[in-house]
């Protein structure tokens, strides 16, 4: 058996209470200077003004960068750069879900490696670890707060990069459920839809282990048990709680097994048309799993078993995807995103060439691409 590799960050903190612990193990780590990299909307709520006023506390000195997209771009990275090189900070810390995660990852890589994010494209591209990043999350669904992986749309060639580096990872992650309570249902559900395809993914894989096979259908089970409830009543405790676990979980199963075409699908939509990543994971996932039941059927199998159906089948497994999705209102099809039909050809060359398409059960061609666009059209 060939040696395979797990990686997670130095320190996760999880649980009701976890932010507070995070801001006095940075207290002991001697920073000077932190770049906060957050959103317009983040930057204006109680527990953003707290985090300031404890790190201000602490006699660490912050610059805050709130202009990150839904979906980071190569100029969020540009414009976080610079502000990070003229106060000289030795920190970063990202702050809301998987938006912010990434455009930090971006900003400290370069920052310590040079170049430009695009230099980064590709699988270790690096040389150096980036500075030190605290990733503070907000949402339960892209675990960007404890992953290796970087998305970074390329508005030259409007699709989304995929930068998978061991560098990026950070030094400490924070799921904290007090800070998840104010998403809104559509957001709580597209996250989720997020987690799910997340743990999918990783089961299906070629480069799945027992380790994140275990970790996948634990946070299927999770996800099929709490999701709907979290989405339903945002202040269900319990379920952002345990939701929180669903998607760091997922997110132990594909940073080490990676993805597959749902992903390397779903970032062509992301970078062409600006679309919620979650939205458009949701609304691929039963037409990739579909074909990829060509030779995964009894993984899907355990998937439906996880998922609850008393039926252990391939089909079954894509019929509760379905069900999950419709029980949670995501949109039906890509029709109804906005995408066109014309671009699907382009959309499928891009897929293509996306990372995460290599560890995809089945290995397809450019019409069987197609293809699954239009069966999830």
């Amino acid at each position: 058996m060939s040696v395979t590799e797990f990686h997670i960050p130095a320190i996760n903190l999880m649980g009701q209470g976890a932010l507070g612990q995070a801001i006095e193990l940075l207290g002991k780590r001697g920073f000077k200077n932190a770049l906060l990299v957050t959103d317009k909307v983040l930057v204006a709520t109680p527990s953003a003004k707290d985090l300031l006023q404890k790190l201000e506390a602490l006699g660490v000195g912050v610059t805050i960068y709130d202009h990150v997209k839904p979906n980071p771009t190569s100029s969020n990275v540009e414009e976080g750069l610079a502000l990070l090189q003229k106060a000289q900070c030795d920190l970063v810390i990202s702050l809301g879900g998987g938006s912010p995660h990434d455009c930090a990852k971006g900003i400290a890589l370069v920052a310590a490696n040079g170049g430009r994010i695009h230099d980064y494209e590709g699988l270790n591209r690096s040389a150096l670890p980036q500075l030190p990043l605290v990733s503070i999350n907000t949402t339960a669904g892209t675990a960007s707060e404890m992953t290796r992986f970087c998305i970074i749309t390329d508005e030259e060639r409007h699709i989304k990069m995929a930068i998978v580096d061991q560098h990026v990872t950070p030094i400490l992650s924070v799921n904290d459920p007090d800070l998840m309570v104010g998403m809104p249902s559509h957001l709580t559900a597209a996250t989720g839809m997020d987690a799910l395809t997340h743990a999918v993914e990783a089961y299906v894989s070629t480069a799945a282990t027992p380790i994140t096979d275990a970790c996948a259908l634990k946070a299927i089970t999770l996800i099929a048990q709490y999701l709907p409830r979290a989405v339903e009543h945002g202040g269900d405790m319990e379920a952002r709680e345990q939701m929180a676990y669903a998607q760091f979980l997922a997110g132990m199963a594909f940073n080490n097994a990676s993805l597959g075409y749902v992903h390397a699908m779903a970032h062509q939509l992301g970078g062409f048309y600006d679309l919620p990543h979650g939205v458009c994971n949701a609304v691929l996932l039963p037409a990739v799993e579909a074909f990829n039941a060509q030779v995964a059927g009894a993984r899907l199998a355990d998937i439906a078993t996880a998922l609850g159906e008393q039926d252990a089948s391939a089909s079954a497994a894509i019929k509760a995807i379905n069900a999950l999705k419709d029980k949670v209102n995501i949109p039906r099809g890509l029709k109804d995103l906005g995408a066109k039909e014309d671009d699907i050809p382009l959309l499928a060359a891009n897929a293509l060439k996306d990372a995460c398409s290599l560890t995809n059960p089945i290995q397809a061609s450019q019409e069987q691409i197609e293809q699954i666009f239009r069966d999830a059209w």
